[in-house]
């Protein structure tokens, strides 16, 4: 039986999927947001309330697995959370002291019901749930030598290739074989896993992406970011530490390393772009860092205009810091539609024509007659910033000027940033002044990686030690690739098996 969600995704025709990949195919797509609870009578409610939170890490499906002490319980959907676990009857189905709980952009595997998480499977220990924020970067060559194996893979997500691998180790106590199945994976990973007995977080030793520990009635808590703690009212206790396992059970709190300590590299788009600005990534707030990054930007490329306006949402927060440091007036040139969804109706060929309008529209009245400067987190392509500049030249600005407050992208990601390859990276394939023409601004300038480094307190990039993953910008992967430098090539999912969704 077809889920309504999956129905609601068949309202799209081509030019509507046209018009939604025009709209977000300038920007960076979100990775996925893990919560898990421990010990606490509302477990599932809670952690709906902690995905609510973290509902822009990730906005194709949610799931939710709770575990009452005979049996587990599973809700998993397309859509929003709030399109499904903010009803009554959807909680009741879900009873428990434990759960845990996904938000979910796919960077690998279709978004199909299957693909939904948290994954679960019946082991000969009991049931395992898996939440997982990352990718793995020897997934598909690991799931080719578990199908070769005998194993029959449900889903087309790297995520299961974890389910697999405890499955298959020999040891015999359960934490035993889950670090078994973290020492074989590689790439980047956050993971809040479920037992009949055990609530366990992992992430991998460099550190890429984040997990933090929180504490709400004496009950644990793990998520991906402290913004899902304030919420519902927790305490942040700590970040959990690069390739650290912490398990909570009835015993208490115990904590693995079962990995060599590596200088941690976490990822630098969590400051720019992913997490939300009123969330403490590592010790530092989000919000103050990209005002650090306008700033930084001020200093280093700034051009007589009259007022600074940023391209919302992301971008807010860096052109506060271009003002302050400029003395420029800010104002809200740009407004945004934030209920611009999937599934509107399919436009006529006028409205397709207006492409962007749809999700930011001008304030005429703040940039009429000005010499303005455009603040956005980050260029991809170069699609919708050519429509925002061209946007703001027909509501009279007298000058367009662009500044980003990261530096160029110049590499794919493969650690779960939905990025092109090299081809369709504007920054890759053209020089500053080719950029500047094609987006249409009378200037254009980056953030530079040293400027970066320094808004972030750091003296500039060491690279002999990076301090963050900055990849994108730099080519230093700081993991092997193994799928990438297999000679055969991989797709990106074996599945044969096509679904609607």
């Amino acid at each position: 039986m077809r889920h309504p969600d999956q129905d609601a995704q068949l309202d799209l025709g081509p030019a509507a999927l046209e018009l939604q990949d025009d709209l977000e195919g300038d920007t960076l797509r979100e990775e996925c947001g893990v919560f898990g609870i421990y010990g606490h009578p509302d477990a599932a409610a809670i952690t709906a309330l902690g995905l609510h939170a973290l509902q822009h890490r990730g906005q194709e499906a949610a799931g939710i697995v709770s575990y009452d002490g005979s049996r587990f319980h599973s809700e998993r959907r397309l859509g929003l959370v709030g399109d499904t676990f903010s009803r009554r009857e959807v909680i009741d189905r879900l009873p428990g002291n434990m759960a845990v709980g996904h938000v979910r952009y796919s960077t690998t595997g279709a978004t199909i019901l299957r693909n939904v998480q948290p994954l679960f499977a019946e082991l000969n220990a009991g049931g395992l749930a898996v939440a997982h924020n990352g990718n793995l970067t020897n997934g598909l060559t690991l799931r080719r030598e578990l199908v070769k194996n005998g194993a029959m893979m449900q889903s087309t997500t790297d995520t299961e290739v974890i389910l697999h691998l405890v499955a298959r180790s020999r040891r015999s106590r359960f934490i035993e074989r889950y670090i078994d199945a973290l020492r074989e994976i590689e790439g980047a990973y956050a993971l809040v896993s479920l037992t009949n007995k055990k609530l366990v977080g992992a992430r991998d030793p460099r550190g890429i992406r984040p997990l933090v520990l929180g504490e709400l009635d004496g009950c644990p808590i793990l998520t991906s970011e402290t913004c899902a703690l304030d919420i519902i009212g927790a305490r942040f206790i700590r970040d959990i530490e690069p390739g650290e396992v912490i398990v909570f059970d009835e015993n208490g709190q115990d904590i693995h390393k079962p990995f060599p300590p590596m200088a941690p590299r976490p990822c630098i788009f969590e400051y720019i772009y992913f997490s939300r600005p009123d969330s403490i990534v590592h010790g530092r707030s989000v919000y103050e860092v990209r005002k650090a990054f306008g700033a930084q930007l001020a200093r280093e490329s700034h051009v007589p205009i009259d007022v600074v306006v940023p391209v919302p949402d992301s971008g807010v927060p860096a052109a506060v810091g271009y003002s302050q440091h400029s003395g420029v007036p800010f104002e809200l040139g740009i407004i945004r539609n934030h209920y611009v969804g999937r599934t509107f109706i399919q436009p006529t060929q006028a409205i397709r024509e207006s492409g962007v309008r749809m999700k930011h529209s001008a304030n005429r009245a703040a940039i009429e007659g000005k010499r303005i400067i455009l603040i956005d987190d980050s260029l991809v392509r170069g699609t919708t910033s050519k429509k925002i500049v061209r946007m703001m030249r027909d509501a009279g600005a007298k000058e367009v000027h662009f500044r980003l407050a990261s530096p160029p992208i110049l590499y794919p990601d493969y650690y779960g940033i939905d990025l092109p390859d090299r081809g369709g990276l504007l920054a890759a394939t053209h020089s500053l002044e080719e950029m500047r023409e094609i987006i249409g601004a009378d200037s254009l300038a980056f953030l530079s990686i040293d400027g970066m480094y320094r808004a972030m307190g750091e003296p500039g990039r060491d690279p002999a030690n990076p301090k963050f993953s900055d990849h994108c910008f730099t080519g230093a992967y700081p993991t092997h690739l193994t799928d990438q430098t297999q000679t055969e090539q991989q797709p990106r999912q074996l599945s044969l098996l096509a679904e609607a969704s």
